[in-house]
């Protein structure tokens, strides 16, 4: 190769190269650049749970029993009997569960139960109602058993509740006595097979839960 053929390829050779590299230039100025956020853009936070609201008193169990109207009225003088009533006889326990007054009435059951065998259960309710304050019994297998009250009187420290039964049968009366430290006398009396008859049942107030007895 002489001396003028090796100069031509080497003018070619730098021609070539210089193109390359100027497309190589103008492809990375094209490229978009990537994007950056602006200064003041707020950093990432992870979002915060919901926010539990304050219970309120209004909200609370305990005003909501405080917001609940008495229940005045002719019952007012029974409400002491919510709660629960136990006593023993002879092996024979009997038992009373009253709910509190509400809705000017209140409502409740007993069971009578004889050496672990069931005798007896009763749905009970007392009522005002246009003629006076009435108390119904009944159970599944018997009609039910309604007296009035009769009259309300007081002896020593005790209050006595007699109810007239309203048909003519026994027992003619139900008597409630309220005693001093939590004692409670239901006492049934009337006319039964033209004999006199009178049966009392003692009971105490206990806790509905844990059974022990209850002083007031």
């Amino acid at each position: 190769m002489n001396a003028a053929t090796m100069l031509r390829h080497l003018h070619l050779y730098a021609s070539a190269l210089a193109a390359a590299c100027f497309i190589a230039t103008m492809a990375f100025a094209q490229e978009p650049a990537a994007p950056t956020a602006p200064r003041d853009a707020p950093r990432y936070q992870p979002a915060a749970p919901d926010a539990v609201p304050e219970a309120t008193p209004e909200a609370t169990p305990e005003a909501d029993r405080t917001a609940q109207p008495t229940d005045a009225g002719p019952l007012a003088p029974l409400e002491w009997l919510a709660g629960c009533w136990r006593g023993t006889v002879n092996q024979r326990e009997f038992r009373e569960h009253w709910l509190p007054l509400r809705g000017g009435m209140l409502i409740g059951a007993g069971q009578q139960v004889s050496r672990g065998r069931m005798q007896d259960y009763e749905y009970l309710r007392i009522e005002p109602r246009a003629d006076g304050v009435v108390f119904s019994q009944f159970s599944g297998d018997r009609k039910e058993t309604t007296f009035k009250l009769a009259s309300t009187t007081i002896e020593d420290k005790d209050t006595i509740f007699t109810f007239a039964n309203v048909a003519d049968a026994f027992p003619a009366r139900l008597v409630y006595r309220r005693g001093a430290d939590g004692w409670l006398y239901e006492t049934i009396d009337g006319t039964l097979d033209g004999k006199e008859r009178r049966v009392i049942y003692p009971l105490r107030r206990i806790d509905c839960e844990s059974g022990e007895l209850i002083l007031k």
